[in-house]
């Protein structure tokens, strides 16, 4: 027997509100808005920093959970890779022309910014292969979603990120932005040269003046945050990064060790028994490196600039892939610049 139309209309009401009741109880769990530590945060932002409580409820109402932030931030780490193996990913015919196209596409950003800052030309430029092969690269995550996950959800790190979340709050409040709408890595870093909160509200530079920092589209404001980064962290203009070095038969390996920052002096390394392979004055201090190469053992003697580079990254295989991308990019740029004046073809 069928229902009467009034019963029939009250039972689909009824089941809509089922339905609606616990789609809100699963949001309601799931909702950053109304996780305990998030909520935490939510009144740390506004007793301390002055944000509209309301304003930061909605933010954190939209942001969502991402397992595969999780899951990618837990994967067991890939084995060590040795030098040769490590080389191989960064300096690549591809990246090498890559570099030079964007070369070519903002030779002039880079001119200048070099003769602002001091920072050479190749070493920008390799900074954005390395990062995100020029920008291609730059993470499609909301950032907003990344850090709260990892902030409110990944409790091995939790402390690290909930403090990048509060940067990322404060920069997209500075810079009039909505948290809604700037996107990044997993890990939350940002733009051409993959800054983190923190490190953009610290180092990145409005290079062309027109008063909001743009590190996601304007490669004149990635040139000019990456230049900005390495003077801040002390880059000394001219002065070499690091030279090969021969290993005597009876070299002291005592020299070498895992330390980034330099603190021998020239003098003492060569008494040891490793030669730099290059005529040129070298200043103190410095440190021997020992890699593993595709031919054998390496020696490498790095400088202050060299340290300088692993403020970006701390670890010697980074900062040496960068130098060495650097190079081969220059050299190829400069070939290329010498046919174009002399009207050859290639």
């Amino acid at each position: 027997m069928k229902l009467p139309i009034p019963n029939r209309i009250a039972k689909c009401l009824l089941t809509a509100l089922a339905t609606t009741a616990v789609a809100a109880a699963n949001v309601q769990a799931d909702s950053y808005q109304a996780h305990p530590q998030a909520k935490q945060f939510i009144d740390e932002m506004v007793k301390e920093q002055g944000f509209d409580r309301g304003q930061l409820e909605t933010w954190f109402s939209q942001a969502e959970r991402k397992d595969s932030i999780l899951e990618a931030i837990a994967r067991p780490a890939e084995r060590v890779k040795s030098w040769k193996d490590y080389r191989k990913i960064f300096v690549t015919p591809t990246r090498i022309e890559q570099g030079v196209v964007f070369w070519k596409e903002n030779a002039d950003i880079l001119a200048k910014a070099s003769e602002q800052f001091g920072v050479p030309e190749e070493i920008v430029v390799a900074i954005l292969g390395v990062e995100t092969r020029y920008g291609a690269h730059k993470g499609s995550y909301r950032v907003i979603d990344a850090l709260s996950t990892l902030a409110f959800d990944y409790p091995p790190r939790s402390k690290f990120f909930r403090k990048e979340l509060k940067e990322f709050l404060l920069l997209a409040k500075e810079q009039g932005k909505s948290p809604m709408d700037l996107t990044g890595s997993y890990a939350g870093a940002m733009g051409y040269g993959q800054f983190m909160p923190s490190s953009y509200r610290a180092y990145a530079y409005d290079f062309n003046d027109d008063g909001f920092t743009d590190i996601w589209a304007s490669t004149t404001d990635a040139i000019g945050s990456i230049a900005n980064y390495f003077v801040r962290h002390g880059w000394k203009a001219d002065q070499p990064v690091v030279v090969p070095l021969k290993a005597e038969a009876k070299h002291d390996t005592k020299l070498i060790d895992d330390n980034l920052k330099p603190s021998r002096s020239l003098s003492e390394v060569t008494s040891a028994g490793y030669l730099p392979l290059v005529k040129m004055a070298l200043p103190d201090p410095v440190r021997v490196i020992e890699l593993d190469g595709a031919n054998g053992n390496e020696y490498w003697l790095g400088m202050h600039n060299f340290y300088v580079i692993t403020r970006y990254n701390h670890s010697t295989m980074y900062a040496l892939s960068v130098f060495q991308l650097g190079q081969a990019v220059a050299e190829a740029y400069q070939a290329e610049q010498g046919l174009a004046s002399t009207g050859a073809e290639g």
